[in-house]
């Protein structure tokens, strides 16, 4: 019973409050956990009620840890970093995906423990893999303070606000948790709630809501949702959690737990309310990880949820010290996935498809398919040599495989069904959706458009790259506003971009009047700039900043250019047939020269000249790595300067270095120059280097 206020029959609104989370907090883990309710729901909600009222009347009685806190609502303009305390690593995946696989795994285990065929058998604990997004879940002093996805497993991205939305992650630990506890699992989506989900949203796009969309998996569906900048969109996608293990833990010297075995470290998180699979059991010996596998196998697909496979631990917490990690993948642990799920479907159509950067690409369009949980109609081909290797037609019947549960692909042909007179399929010479030539260099497997400038599928990209700081720098013109010149039809080309006026820029959606001023400005302050940095901002491929600079300075002048023969081109510094090659189709475009002169005619300039003298440079076929902060140059000005003096400025580190040029702060790229015995200098000898 909750305690009463002395001269009241009704209990003090704190201890009313503490009372209330207490018994919902103790119902949720029921419902949602262990799926044995005692109360009826409309029971919950009258309770959920009261203390949402009681928390509104007295605000200072919220609680992080409070139930209400999963409703959500609140909208974030960004995700903050978080560094883990233990980073999130991965683990490796075995690629045999039959039962041998698992037998694989024991022997490498038993190898690098040293064990004897007499010694026993090692005990694991065998796992579902899930389908989903890997999660890290911060509690201090027993209070859910933090949820970080894994990101590149050093640095996540923190969504706490939205994981308190899912009713299976508990807010509140019982007394027993240690002071500092990281939880570790998987965010997924069940396919129940998945395929609810989708009918929601079919009734909203026939109702003709604006902006919304079906959901390809459950996967997409549970990252979708962690990932929304407003809490309350997420409170409504039906998430769920399983837990497989731990990160930063209170030491056992500090008065953490003593765990011996990774069984029992789950079935302690079990015991502090987080879900655990109910398939998780301990397996000794190879032929009980094979059992495991084959088990889970059978019944894959009569799951509530998705899995590409199962994990093996090694159980014992001190055999796992003892084997360690390699490579930043622990040596005690495997993903052991299944053979992805293969249907039988029909070859529609062959459609080629541009991508942002000019590859094209072949995609088999498909009589709709159920294949690993999803309906599948588009199937990629990658490219010629590979749709010519299967031999894949219109009207073909074919084995279409979802690879890795993601993407898509045709696996074979069957030739007997094949109708009469279907054709061998031929990658078109032009782009399907400019009309530029479309080619493939030597040694390479892509047809790519040449109409760079031009091609609508490469627009976007075309923009960003001659806005990048280092081409043209057109300040403030990044991704999202690009996305929306380019898809409200106002900028086609490049030089639509100069034609921008503040009405145009100030009538999209959340610009302000000051940005949209200093867009106009920034694009105006562009307009000046130097010849190597226009070349470099066309986006040519195989011509970065460097060949940009050897270009402008052997030629000295953009008609001189575009004009040049394949052996004038190869009289470059540094340029080679493919390079060269690369030039000469650009600017054999038509729609690629036209672009040139319409940024002419819109005010973009740069000074030209005559060709500069073939002078003498110091460092030519050095190699420079730069690295830390410099005393009195910046690091693109250091770049710039070994650059003109014929020198390579590469991003990393290796045998083929000259030289690692180190300021302060100097990290890794440093530590490995010293472990090759490459040379170190700084930035005063790499100045009297150039000056030699």
């Amino acid at each position: 019973m909750c305690p009463v206020d002395l001269f009241s029959s009704e209990p003090a609104p704190a201890e009313r409050a503490a009372d209330l989370r207490e018994q919902l907090n103790h119902h949720a883990h029921l419902y949602y956990t262990l799926d044995a309710p005692e109360i009826p729901d409309a029971e919950y909600d009258r309770l959920f009620r009261e203390l949402q009222a009681l928390e509104a009347t007295h605000p200072e009685l919220l609680t992080p840890d409070s139930p209400t806190q999963r409703v959500g609502g609140r909208v974030l303009d960004a995700f903050t970093p978080v560094r883990h305390a233990v980073p999130m690593l991965s683990i490796n995946t075995e690629t045999d995906t039959e039962p041998t696989g698992a037998r694989n795994f024991d022997t490498r285990v038993r190898r690098a423990l040293g064990l004897a065929e007499a010694d026993p058998p090692v005990a694991y604990v065998a796992e579902l893999k899930f389908d989903g997004l890997a999660m890290s879940l911060r509690y201090e002093n027993g209070v859910l303070v933090q949820a970080a996805t894994r990101g590149d497993g050093e640095v996540g991205e923190d969504v706490t606000n939205n994981i308190r939305t899912i009713g299976q992650i508990p807010l509140r630990l019982p007394t027993d948790a240690p002071p500092v506890l990281e939880v570790r699992g998987e965010i997924y989506m069940r396919r129940d709630d998945f395929d609810a989900l989708n009918e929601k949203q079919r009734a909203k796009i026939a109702a003709g809501a604006k902006g919304e969309k079906t959901f390809v998996n459950p996967r997409n569906a549970a990252a979708g949702a962690v990932r929304q900048l407003d809490s309350g969109i997420a409170a409504q996608r039906p998430l769920s959690f399983f837990a497989y293990g731990l990160g930063e833990i209170t030491p056992p010297e500090q008065g953490g737990p003593a765990f011996e075995t990774h069984f029992d470290l789950l079935m302690q998180l079990k015991a502090w309310g987080f879900p655990v699979a109910e398939q998780t059991a301990i397996a000794t010996g190879a032929d009980e990880l094979v059992a495991f596998h084959q088990r889970i196998g059978a019944s894959r697909d009569q799951l509530p949820y998705d899995i590409d496979g199962v994990v093996y631990k090694v159980n014992s917490l001190a055999l796992q010290r003892r084997l360690g990690f390699v490579t930043r993948e622990p040596r005690w642990a495997v993903a052991h996935k299944y053979p992805a799920q293969e249907q039988l479907t029909t070859v529609l159509a062959i459609d080629v498809q541009v991508g942002r950067t000019g590859k094209l690409t072949p995609v088999a369009k498909l009589a709709p398919v159920f294949v690993g949980n999803v309906t599948v109609t588009n199937a990629t081909l990658h490219n010629e040599d590979e749709a010519r290797r299967k031999d894949v037609r219109v009207g073909d019947t074919v084995i279409v495989r979802r690879a890795g549960d993601v993407i898509p692909e045709v696996v074979a042909v069957l030739p007997e069904k094949r109708p009469e007179g279907a054709e061998v399929f031929t990658m078109p010479r032009q782009c399907p959706v400019c009309g530029s030539d479309a080619v493939r260099e030597e040694g390479e497997v892509d047809y790519r458009c040449t109409g760079g400038l031009f091609c609508g599928a490469q627009r976007k990209e075309a923009i960003l790259h001659f806005a990048h700081r280092r081409a043209v720098e057109v300040e403030g013109l990044g991704d999202k506003l690009v996305e929306q010149l380019v898809d409200s039809g106002v900028v086609k080309t490049l030089p639509d971009l100069y034609r921008l006026g503040f009405t145009a820029l100030a009538s999209l959606d959340r610009m302000a009047d000051k940005s949209a001023q200093n867009i106009v400005a920034a694009l105006e302050k562009s307009k000046q700039t130097t010849l190597p940095r226009f070349l470099f901002g066309l986006g040519i491929r195989h011509v970065g900043e460097a060949t940009a600079k050897d270009l402008a300075r052997h030629f000295g002048q953009i008609d001189r250019i575009m004009g040049a023969t394949v052996e004038q081109l190869l009289e470059v510094n540094d340029v080679g047939p493919v390079v060269a090659q690369s030039i000469r189709t650009f600017f054999d475009q038509p729609h690629n020269r036209e672009v040139v002169e319409q940024l002419r005619a819109c005010g973009v300039t740069w000074e030209e000249g005559e060709p500069a003298a073939q002078a003498p440079r110091p460092l030519a076929g050095k190699t420079f790595v730069l690295t830390g902060t410099f005393p009195t140059l910046s690091r693109d000005a250091a770049k710039d300067l070994l650059e003109a003096a014929g020198a390579k400025v590469a991003g990393s580190v290796s045998k083929k270095t000259d030289y690692v040029v180190a300021g302060a702060e100097a990290g890794s790229k440093l530590e490995k120059a010293q472990s090759l015995g490459v040379a170190v200098i700084d930035e005063a000898a790499m100045l009297a280097m150039l000056q030699a």
